[in-house]
C-alpha cells in the first residue's frame, strides 16, 4: 500500500478537522441596507409586508432563497417600482444571503427614499459643441432625424407662417396688413430674414406678454375667486396678472422673476418695491378655504387641517412650477421615487409658517403710511386676541356648569318640535360703515295695546357663525302711531350710549305696557362686525298685550326696513313675524320652561362674567373700535391678493405678526400625530441646496424664503434652468421636450432631446440677462419652427407622434384665442384696455354668501366686456361654459400644458353659443359697411378670419351660402371652419 506524502495527510487531517467556512459577507451598512431601504422598505416594512415578506429586520432563513429568486434572472419580479437591481446590486446580495444574511443585532431599517442624485435631471447640466454655421436647435433635431431616417418636411407657405408666429406669441390673428407686409418681405429678404423681422416685432408687442402670461397664469393656479364651498371673489387678485405681464414684456431675468414670486418682500424690507410685493400673488394664487381659515380658524382641527393644507398648497406650486419636482409626494412618507424624504417635505412648511392669504397694500401710501398701517394691524391682532381669550374663560366653565340645563332645552326642543336654533330671520345690506344707521319695522295693521315684545337674535348656522349673528352693538327700540317715526315716539329701549354685550340666543324681553300703538321700531345706530363689514340682523319678533298673553300680535305683519338682503328662505323681511317659533312651541308649560332655563342659563353666564372681566371686555372692545376707526383714516392704497403677515382679523383668521408657526413633522401626515419640531430648510437636490438653514435669532420670517429662492434659482441648481427651458419649448412648438412638465422625477418622463434640453437651458443660465426672450427668439427663428404640419407616411410609420419634430404640429385655437379672435374680427376687441380690475362675463347672484355665477344673464353686447381674455374675471366653481368646453385651463389646479380635444359639444358651442351668435352679427355689419359687392365680401371675410384670401372652391361655396342665409350665417360658418379653428 502507498501513503500519501506527510504534508498532505497532515493536510487533510487539519481539513477534517476543520468547520465550513462560509463566504466572506459583504459591509452590511455600506452594500446592504442602502438597497433594502431605498429599493425595498416602501412595500416590506414593518407597516407593510406584501407577500408576507417584511426586510426591516432580519429575514428568516426560509426567505433567502424566495429573496435572491425574485431579484434575479433577465426579468426580474421585484421590486415593482422603478428599475431592476443592477448586476452589480443582484451580486451583494447574493454573496450576503451566501454568507448566512448575517444582520446586526438590535437594528431595525427605515423605510429611506434613494439619496441617490444620478438622474438625468439632477445631473450637472453638460453643452455640446456646435458648428458655428449651423442654427443650435437645428443641429440638435436634425441628428436625431438623421439617426432615426426620417426626413423632415419643407418649410411652410409664407401665408400660414405669418397666421401661426402671430397666434404663438400674440395669440391674435394676424391683420390683413402684417400678411401683405411678410409675404412681401420674404419675396424680398427671403424667408428667413421675414421672420426674424416679424418675431422681433411681435415679441416688442404688449400683446406678447398678454399672450405668454396666460401660460405662466395656468401654470399658477390664478384666479379671481378662491374655490371650495363658498368660492367668494378676490376683487384683488389681479395685480399679480398685471405683474406676469408686465415682467414678461419687460423681459424681466428669470431668477428675479422667480426670487420675486417666493420672496418679493425681503429684496427691499425697508421701502418695498411694489412689483415685488405684487408678485407674491403667486404663492397666494390657488384656491383657498374660507370656512376653514375664516369661520372655524386654527384653534380646531378642522382649522388646522385647513392651514396645513394651505402651506402644502404653496409649497406643491413652488417646486411643480419652478423645479418640476412632486414633493407633495412626501406629505404622509417619504417619497417613493424621487430623493426626498419627509423631513425635507415639513422643513419646507418651516419656511411658509409665518405667511397667510390675504389682501396687502402694495402701492399708493408712503412707507411711514405702511408702517403706521402694519402697526395697527399688529395692535389689533394683540388685543383681539387676548378679548378672544377672555370670552372663552367664560365660555368654556359655561358649557360645562349649563350642560344639564342645556340637555333639557334640547329636549323641550325636539319634543315639541323647536329648532335648536332659529335659523331664519332678516339680514340689512352690507355696509363698510359700522356707523351706518340701519332700522327694521313691524306694522300691527292698526292700533294695539301691547305689554311684551321679545326679540330674538338671529344664529347663522349656515355659516357656523353662531348665535348673535348681526346683533348691533347699539341700538334703540320704539313704538308710534307714525309709520315715519316722526311724532309720537315712545323709546322703549335705549342702548345707544353704550356697546350692548351679545345676546347670543338669548332673546331680548321688554315689558312696556301701551295703551295704544301700532308701528315697532328696532334702530341700529352700531353695527355688527361681519369680516370686513358690517351688518344688522334678527331672528324674530314677537309682540303680546294682555288681553290674550299667549298671542302673539305681530304674527304676519307687515315689516319694512332700511334696506334688506331678500334670499329666502333664510333672510327676508317676512321672517320676522312668521311666528315659526310660537308656532311650534305651543304648549304654554313648555314655554315657560323654556324661559326659565333660559334666565338660569343668562344668571350663570353674569356670574363668570365677573366685574373684572366685563370692564376689561368693554375697555378691549372700545380700543379695538379707537384703533379700526384709525386704520379708516390711512389711504386705501392698492392692494394685492398676496402673502403676507399682517392684515385685519377676518373672524377666526388672524394674521401671525411674522412669529412663525410651530411646524410638527406629522406621522403618516396626520394633523393628530405631530412629532419632532422642524426647522426651515429644504432637500438636498443639488449643490448648496441645504437640509436646514442657519438663520439667526429674530431673523425675519421672509428671510428664508429669500434663501429658498436664492438656492432654487442657483447656476447650480440643473433641475431649475432644465425647467424653464422645457416650458420655453412647449409653449413655443406645443410639445415639449419632457412631456412630464411638472415632474422631471423618476415618476416623469425622460426628454426626447437631452442634448438640446441641456443646451437651451445653459444657454439661458449664462446669457448676463437670463432673457427669456433671447430663448424664445432662438426657437420661433429655428427651421423645425418653421416647418410645414404636412402629412408624409414614411416618417409617420416611424414617428406617429411627432416625437422629432420632422413636421410643425398642428393645434387648435386656445379658449382665448377663440374668444379673442372673434372680437378681433368684428372689430370691438379693446386693445387699449389693458391692466387693471377684470371684467365679467356674469352677473352674481347671492354675493354676500355662496355667490352664483350666472353667464347665462350676461350681455354679450356689453363693451367692458371687450377686453382681451387675459383680463377676464377667473371663477373656480363655476367656470366659462363656451371656454370650459374649447379646453380652457381648471384654475385650481397647476396645469402645464392644456388638453386639446375635439367634441360635439365643442362643435354645438361653436355655433349657438350666444357669444358667437352676437360676434357673427357684428361681423356681417363690418362686412356690410366695408365690403359694397358679395365678391368683396367673401375676400374681406376670410381674410379677417382665416387670414388669408378664399380659394376658387371656397370662393363659390361661400358666395352661395352668402346669396341664400346672408352675411350674419356666413360669419358663423366661417368661425366654424377648420381652417379658422386650426392653426397650421
Amino acid at each position: 500500500m502507498r501513503f500519501p506524502p506527510p504534508i498532505t495527510l497532515i493536510t487533510l487531517l487539519l481539513l477534517a478537522a476543520t468547520p465550513t467556512l462560509l463566504p466572506a459577507a459583504p459591509d452590511f451598512a455600506k452594500d446592504i441596507a442602502p438597497i433594502l431601504e431605498q429599493r425595498c422598505l416602501s412595500c416590506h416594512d414593518e407597516h407593510s409586508a406584501k407577500g408576507d415578506i417584511r426586510l426591516h429586520q432580519a429575514p428568516p432563513a426560509s426567505l433567502h432563497a424566495t429573496l435572491l429568486d425574485q431579484i434575479s434572472g433577465p426579468n426580474p419580479a421585484m421590486p415593482k417600482k422603478g428599475d431592476p437591481l443592477t448586476p452589480d446590486q443582484v451580486g451583494l446580495i447574493r454573496q450576503w444571503i451566501n454568507a448566512g444574511a448575517p444582520w446586526p443585532d438590535h437594528l431595525t431599517l427605515k423605510d429611506n427614499p434613494t439619496r441617490d442624485l444620478n438622474w438625468w435631471s439632477l445631473n450637472p447640466l453638460s453643452d455640446t459643441p456646435i458648428p458655428f454655421d449651423q442654427h443650435p436647435v437645428d443641429h440638435f433635431i436634425n441628428i436625431q432625424l438623421a439617426n432615426l431616417n426620417l426626413t423632415p418636411v419643407p418649410d411652410a407657405e409664407p401665408i400660414t407662417l405669418i397666421r401661426r408666429l402671430s397666434y404663438d406669441i400674440t395669440g391674435l390673428p394676424p391683420t390683413p396688413q402684417q400678411v401683405d407686409t411678410f409675404i412681401q418681405l420674404s419675396q424680398k429678404a427671403g424667408l428667413a430674414r421675414a421672420i426674424e423681422t416679424t418675431v422681433d416685432q411681435l415679441l416688442a408687442s404688449p400683446a406678447f406678454g398678454e399672450k405668454w402670461a396666460q401660460h405662466w397664469l395656468d401654470l399658477a393656479r390664478y384666479a379671481d375667486t378662491h374655490g371650495y364651498d363658498k368660492d367668494k371673489p378676490r376683487p384683488n387678485a389681479w395685480p399679480y396678472r398685471d405683474y406676469i405681464i408686465n415682467s414678461l414684456n419687460h423681459d424681466k431675468p428669470y431668477p428675479r422673476f422667480v426670487t420675486e414670486q417666493i420672496a418679493g418682500d425681503a429684496l427691499h424690507p425697508t421701502e418695498p418695491d411694489p412689483d415685488s410685493i405684487a408678485a407674491l400673488g403667486f404663492l397666494a394664487a390657488g384656491p383657498w378655504d374660507h370656512i376653514a381659515h375664516t369661520e372655524v380658524g386654527e384653534n380646531k382641527i378642522d382649522g388646522r387641517i385647513g392651514k396645513h393644507m394651505d402651506r402644502d398648497e404653496m409649497i406643491a406650486a413652488t417646486y411643480n412650477v419652478f423645479l418640476a419636482t412632486t414633493v407633495q409626494c412626501a406629505q404622509c412618507h417619504h417619497h417613493k421615487a424621487d430623493p426626498i424624504r419627509t423631513e425635507d417635505y415639513y422643513r419646507l412648511h418651516a419656511i411658509f409658517a409665518a405667511v397667510d392669504r390675504a389682501d396687502r397694500i402694495y402701492a399708493g401710501p408712503t412707507p411711514d403710511q405702511q408702517k403706521t398701517l402694519h402697526n395697527l394691524q399688529s395692535q389689533i391682532t394683540q388685543y383681539q386676541t387676548e378679548l378672544d381669550q377672555i370670552n372663552r374663560s367664560i365660555q368654556t366653565p359655561l358649557t360645562e356648569r349649563t350642560q344639564t340645563i342645556q340637555t333639557r332645552i334640547t329636549q323641550l326642543r325636539q319634543q315639541y318640535g323647536i329648532p335648536p336654533k332659529p335659523s331664519f330671520g332678516w339680514h340689512s345690506a352690507i355696509t363698510k360703515n359700522p356707523h351706518d344707521i340701519k332700522w327694521v319695522q313691524v306694522d300691527l295693521g292698526s292700533l294695539q295695546p301691547i305689554h311684551q315684545i321679545r326679540i330674538q337674535p338671529a344664529f347663522d348656522n349656515y355659516n357656523n357663525i353662531g348665535p348673535g349673528f348681526g346683533f348691533p352693538k347699539r341700538f334703540k327700540v320704539e313704538t308710534s302711531t307714525n309709520p315715519h317715526f316722526k311724532t309720537d315716539v315712545t323709546v322703549l329701549l335705549d342702548h345707544t350710549q353704550a356697546d350692548f354685550e351679545n345676546p347670543k340666543d338669548s332673546p331680548i324681553l321688554i315689558n312696556h305696557h301701551l295703551a295704544a300703538t301700532r308701528y315697532l321700531r328696532i334702530t341700529a345706530t352700531h353695527l355688527a362686525t361681519r369680516q370686513n363689514d358690517h351688518i344688522f340682523a334678527l331672528g324674530e319678533i314677537e309682540i303680546y298685550n294682555h288681553t290674550d298673553p299667549q298671542k302673539n300680535i305681530a304674527l304676519g305683519t307687515t315689516v319694512t326696513a332700511l334696506d334688506s338682503i331678500e334670499s329666502p328662505p333664510r333672510w327676508s323681511r317676512n321672517n320676522l313675524t312668521d311666528g315659526i317659533l310660537h308656532q311650534e312651541l305651543n304648549n304654554p308649560t313648555a314655554l315657560a320652561e323654556l324661559r326659565q332655563l333660559e334666565q338660569q342659563h343668562q344668571t350663570i353666564h353674569n356670574e363668570l362674567r365677573t366685574p373684572e372681566k366685563a370692564q376689561r371686555i368693554a375697555q378691549l372692545e372700545t380700543t379695538l373700535t379707537g384703533l379700526n376707526q384709525k386704520l379708516q383714516t390711512l389711504p386705501p392704497g392698492q392692494s394685492v391678493y398676496a402673502v403676507t403677515t399682517q392684515f385685519k382679523p377676518q373672524g377666526q383668521f388672524k394674521p401671525t405678526s411674522g412669529k412663525p408657526r410651530p411646524i410638527h413633522l406629522l406621522h403618516r401626515g396626520d394633523i393628530n400625530a405631530p412629532g419632532d419640531l422642524m426647522l426651515p430648510g429644504m432637500p438636498p437636490l443639488w449643490p448648496g441646496a441645504q437640509p436646514e438653514f442657519t438663520l439667526p435669532p429674530d431673523t425675519p420670517e421672509s428671510t428664508a424664503r429669500l434663501q429658498l429662492a436664492q438656492s432654487i434659482t442657483s447656476t447650480d441648481n440643473p433641475i431649475f434652468w432644465r425647467t424653464i427651458a422645457n416650458r420655453l419649448w412647449l409653449w413655443t412648438f406645443s410639445q415639449p421636450l419632457v412631456s412630464t412638465p411638472n415632474d422631471f422625477g423618476r415618476m416623469g418622463l425622460q426628454p426626447s432631446h437631452p442634448a438640446l434640453l441641456d443646451h437651451l437651458a445653459i444657454r439661458l443660465r449664462n446669457d448676463p440677462q437670463h432673457s427669456l426672450k433671447n430663448i424664445i427668439r432662438l426657437l420661433f427663428t429655428s427651421q423645425a419652427y418653421r416647418r410645414s404640419s404636412t402629412h408624409h407616411p414614411h416618417n409617420a410609420t416611424i414617428d406617429a407622434t411627432n416625437t422629432h419634430l420632422w413636421r410643425a404640429n398642428r393645434r387648435r385655437l386656445t379658449a382665448e384665442e377663440f374668444r379673442d379672435t372673434l372680437l378681433t374680427t368684428t372689430d370691438l376687441i379693446q386693445l387699449d384696455q389693458r391692466h387693471g380690475p377684470g371684467f365679467q362675463d356674469f352677473v352674481i347672484d347671492k354675493p354676500q354668501h355662496s355667490p352664483h355665477y350666472q353667464y347665462d344673464q350676461h350681455d354679450p353686447e356689453n363693451p367692458l366686456a371687450h377686453r382681451r381674455s387675459i383680463y377676464r374675471m377667473i371663477v373656480r366653481s363655476q367656470p366659462q361654459p363656451l371656454l370650459t368646453v374649447l379646453d380652457c385651463a381648471d384654475p385650481s389646479l397647476s396645469i402645464p400644458m392644456r388638453d386639446e380635444s375635439t367634441t360635439a359639444l365643442q362643435a354645438l358651442a361653436q355655433w349657438n353659443n350666444r357669444f358667437v351668435e352676437t360676434m357673427s352679427r357684428h361681423l356681417a355689419t363690418r362686412l356690410t359697411n366695408e365690403a359694397p359687392t358679395p365678391h368683396e365680401k367673401i375676400h374681406l371675410a376670410t381674410q379677417l378670419t382665416l387670414g388669408r384670401p378664399p380659394d376658387p372652391h371656397e370662393l363659390t361655396a361661400l358666395t352661395d351660402h352668402l346669396d341664400q342665409h346672408g352675411p350674419a350665417s356666413l360669419a358663423r360658418v366661417l368661425y366654424n371652419l377648420n381652417a379658422f379653428i386650426y392653426v397650421d
